[in-house]
Parts: C-alpha cells; sequence; structure tokens
C-alpha cells in the first residue's frame, strides 16, 4: 500500500471532525440568535435546528437534550469573549493600561454579540447550571491574570488576598456600566460615550479622587 493511501483515512477523519464541529458551532450561534431575540422559554429545537440550516434529528447528535444546550449555551459564549479579550491586551505590558484595554474589549465583545446580554441576564432562571459555570470561569480567568501580573510586580498595592476582591469589584463595574450604556432602548448593541472610557481609566489610574497630584508636589502620604 502506498503512503499515501495509508494516509487518507487521517484525512477523512480530520475532516469529519471538522464538520462536527462547524455544525456544534452553527448550533451554539443559531441558539444564541434565538434566545437573544425570543428568550429562553421561546428557543425551542425546532426554532433552534431551523436558524442553524440543519435537521432537527441531528440536534441529538450533538446534546442529549434542550436543556443540555441552553446549560452550554452561555459558558461557550464566555470562553469566546475571554479570548476576545485576551486577544485585544496581548502585547500590553502595564496593568492599568492591560484593564483599561480589557474594559473596552468587553464592550467590543457585546457590539459583535448583542444577544449576549440577554443570555447571561436570563441565564440565571432558565439556565441556572450554565449560569453559574460562566461565573466560574470568568473569575478564575480573571483572578489567573492578576495573579500573573502581580507576581512579576505589578500591582504592587494590592495584597494577594485582595485579589479576589479585586476580580469581582471588576466584574461588578462591567456588569451595570454594560446595562446602562451597551445599548439603546430597543436593545440594540451601541457604543458607549466617551464619558464612560475617561470616568473608567481615571478611577483606575487614580481612585475616587479622579486626579493625580499636581506636577511638582509631592503626594500626601
Amino acid at each position: 500500500m502506498a503512503a499515501s493511501e495509508r494516509r487518507r483515512p487521517a484525512v477523512a477523519g480530520g475532516k469529519r471532525q471538522q464538520n462536527t464541529e462547524r455544525i456544534r458551532r452553527a448550533l451554539f450561534d443559531a441558539a444564541a440568535r434565538v434566545v437573544g431575540e425570543l428568550g429562553y422559554a421561546e428557543a425551542s429545537i425546532a426554532r433552534i435546528t431551523e436558524a442553524a440550516g440543519v435537521a432537527q434529528g441531528t440536534f441529538y447528535n450533538y446534546f442529549a437534550s434542550r436543556q443540555d444546550l441552553l446549560n452550554q449555551l452561555l459558558p461557550a459564549l464566555g470562553e469566546e469573549m475571554l479570548a476576545h479579550i485576551a486577544a485585544e491586551v496581548r502585547g500590553i505590558s502595564g496593568e492599568v493600561e492591560r484593564e483599561e484595554r480589557r474594559f473596552a474589549a468587553f464592550f467590543g465583545f457585546l457590539q459583535q454579540r448583542p444577544a449576549f446580554f440577554r443570555i447571561l441576564n436570563e441565564a440565571e432562571l432558565f439556565a441556572p447550571q450554565g449560569f453559574r459555570q460562566h461565573f466560574e470561569n470568568i473569575a478564575e480567568g480573571y483572578l489567573a491574570a492578576l495573579r500573573h501580573a502581580h507576581a512579576r510586580g505589578a500591582l504592587p498595592g494590592f495584597t494577594e488576598e485582595e485579589l479576589e476582591p479585586l476580580v469581582f469589584l471588576l466584574m461588578a463595574m462591567r456588569s451595570y456600566t454594560s446595562m446602562r450604556y451597551a445599548y439603546t432602548e430597543g436593545g440594540q448593541a451601541r457604543r458607549p460615550p466617551d464619558a464612560l472610557w475617561s470616568a473608567y481609566a481615571k478611577l483606575m489610574r487614580h481612585g475616587l479622587a479622579g486626579t493625580g497630584p499636581a506636577p511638582g508636589k509631592p503626594q500626601k502620604r
């Protein structure tokens, strides 16, 4: 048997894997659109498979039930969000600058995935398992990033024990600012006002004072 013939099963297997992943991704994307538009309660398998362009029977090759998909939906979008933010902060060394870019990247992700906010807000009731998993994933990822920064000498004003509370403070700011500024009254994604970026930057750099010491004037201790 020729070497090229011996390699064919692996190539075929690779194509099958790609096709499997493509259909799975199509179902996730379709579920995100359906839940974003109609809510979890109206996200039937029929609607999701129709939006994905696959047969209803195909659904059960990927998910055990409708609830199985809904429980996985928010964590999957959360991983997508983390990957988006990680790409946006790559190459930035200063931790304050990284945090400002993380904040902006979060809002950038909401513009790409306008359904995310509704999926997140309804998940606690309709997909509690996925809701808990999502917040664990986000908090653990954020905490790991801050611990890495702390270990290399960034965040010198914080103790190791303060890093976890810091993570939840930063997460809370994202939650409430997105509720106020990420969407129009009609639920469409929008770019937040410049005042949000400037207020966040001042808070990160100078705390509630909002400004640093005057030039040439020593900072009080």
